[in-house]
């Protein structure tokens, strides 16, 4: 699928061909450009969103991905990015929905290179209203946010809503879409991104540095852990006695489970109480970039966009996330 090609044709691209940290793993150079299955499209990539993801496949950790078919030893694939917008250069035998020239978003396989194969069902026309920059922050974050608060939220208006790490990529799109749903939202965060959360439309905030999130009286209808670790039994306490928890997230460094723990045991604990405990993994779909496309031309969600980093300094990018430091999504230029 993302064999070279083989008219010898070549691209830029940052490849890796070990797992580790990107400062030691992940370096820019030729290398030959994607063919392309029958039900794929190859897009010209003009930007690349970074997410957690992409350093998860890079360093190979937690463990278990390397069994999940990315690779035992050593990766499978050498280049990195899921995020991409850009535009169509070919299409598959089998593609009807799109045409060299059109402008699109999604999902590619490898998208922090010049050139990226994509499966034409997870992409959709680009959003009129967003540069090609801006599209790149909006595919992997906004449908993991979209479908917490639809579908396993199952948000409706007039419910209190609390989103831990309302500041980072996923966040910052969860609390614009529940807002467009309807939902009180309250976002937490750190002192310095305060001002980032206000600016996204939350209703109040929680400074997780002066505050903690059940202190009070306040009981929350659903909340969207995506950030942090903090026990189930807080998480509980914050609920409404038949609120709903999703976990989306939730980094602690293990090299075998890193967080998943959590939710495993939130889905064995769920059917014995009053809350719905969740999990779950985000789908890519056309669909859901239409849904998402559909908010952002109505005014509704804007990617926040902290910087750019140009194709180069891919490590940069993601040294930056893993310190902490992103208000909102990273994007790479191509």
């Amino acid at each position: 699928m993302t064999a070279q090609a083989a008219h010898g044709e070549t691209m830029e691209a940052i490849v890796q061909d070990e797992y580790g940290e990107a400062d030691e793993v992940l370096r820019l150079e030729r290398t030959g450009k994607p063919e392309i299955a029958d039900d794929h499209v190859l897009v010209r990539v003009r930007a690349a969103g970074v997410d957690r993801g992409v350093w998860h496949l890079m360093a190979g950790l937690p463990y278990p991905i390397r069994v999940a078919g990315y690779g035992l030893r050593a990766p499978k694939s050498g280049v990195r990015g899921s995020d991409v917008a850009g535009t169509v250069e070919a299409v598959g035998k089998d593609v009807t929905t799109l045409r060299p020239g059109d402008e699109v978003f999604g999902i590619a396989e490898g998208s922090f290179a010049e050139y990226a194969s994509a499966r034409a069902d997870k992409l959709a026309p680009k959003p009129a209203s967003l540069t090609f920059e801006q599209a790149a922050a909006v595919p992997v974050s906004a449908l993991t946010a979209l479908q917490a608060v639809r579908d396993h939220g199952r948000v409706q208006p007039g419910q209190t809503v609390l989103v831990i790490g309302a500041s980072g990529g996923v966040g910052s799109f969860a609390v614009q879409i529940a807002k467009a749903f309807g939902a009180e939202v309250t976002g937490v965060s750190s002192t310095s991104k305060v001002d980032l959360v206000r600016s996204l439309g939350a209703d109040h905030v929680i400074d997780y540095t002066q505050a903690g999130i059940a202190d009070g009286d306040k009981r929350y209808d659903v909340i969207l852990d995506i950030a942090g670790n903090r026990p189930l039994s807080e998480l509980r306490r914050a609920l409404t006695p038949r609120g709903t928890l999703v976990i989306t997230g939730g980094e602690t460094g293990g090299r075998w489970l890193g967080g998943s723990d959590r939710q495993v045991r939130a889905l064995v604990l769920s059917p014995f109480v009053g809350q719905r405990l969740r999990t779950f993994v985000a789908s890519e779909n056309n669909a859901d970039l239409i849904a998402l496309t559909e908010l952002i031309e109505a005014g509704k969600v804007a990617p926040a966009i902290d910087r750019t980093f140009p194709l180069s300094e891919v490590p940069a990018a993601i040294r930056y996330m893993l310190e902490g430091h992103a208000r909102g999504k990273l994007v790479i230029t191509v």
